[in-house]
């Protein structure tokens, strides 16, 4: 639940494009998270351990979509959105799904997340049953709260803030989402 990459994504897409985009967003981010958590089950941890450079590789470009990704925010920060329903430039729901879910993934630390949490709390041999039921309840939880960002900041006054207010919104977000996609190509972890 803590903002992040993803939770930009939910909420600007929620805010400024529709209430449906921002649902088929946060779709993908729980795709994202059920793919990470049956990796980590499935070993990710220790291959990562095992070979560093495919963490680097992972890291390296997880930082340079959530680089891209601020680069496209900032670019249209002064940007006008029409939001009647009908104008504006929309995605459609299928790509807007697989935005939400290239996203989740490029933030490798999620992976790292769902490794450490399943390395502490699980033995070392699960039931087969697990490895279904895991990510589906990481996928289950994930989504669960995007749409309800997605439900919240789709409401009325919270998307007339939104587009009052959008210039200086994207550029925060685009500083946060350029922040974030630094720490990551740099930070030690």
């Amino acid at each position: 639940m803590s903002p992040g990459p993803t939770f930009v994504v939910v909420a600007r897409t929620a805010a400024g494009v529709s209430r449906s985009h921002g649902f088929m967003t946060a779709l993908g981010s729980g795709l994202g998270a059920g793919v990470f958590a049956l990796l980590a089950l499935l070993g990710l941890h220790a291959v990562l351990a095992a070979v560093p450079m495919a963490f680097w590789v992972l890291k390296i470009g997880g930082g340079c979509y959530l680089l891209y990704l601020a680069y496209q925010i900032l670019r249209h920060a002064r940007a006008p959105l029409a939001f009647d329903g009908k104008s504006g430039k929309k995605r459609g729901l299928t790509k807007t799904l697989l935005f939400g879910l290239l996203t989740q993934l490029a933030n490798p630390k999620t992976a790292i997340v769902f490794a450490g949490v399943f390395s502490a709390l699980l033995p070392a041999q699960i039931s087969p049953w697990m490895y279904a039921v895991l990510p589906l309840c990481a996928f289950t939880v994930d989504t669960l709260w995007y749409l309800l960002v997605a439900f919240a900041l789709s409401a009325e006054k919270p998307r007339q803030t939104y587009l009052r207010a959008k210039t200086a919104i994207d550029r925060t977000a685009g500083f946060v989402m350029t922040a974030l996609g630094l720490k990551l190509l740099l930070g030690n972890s």
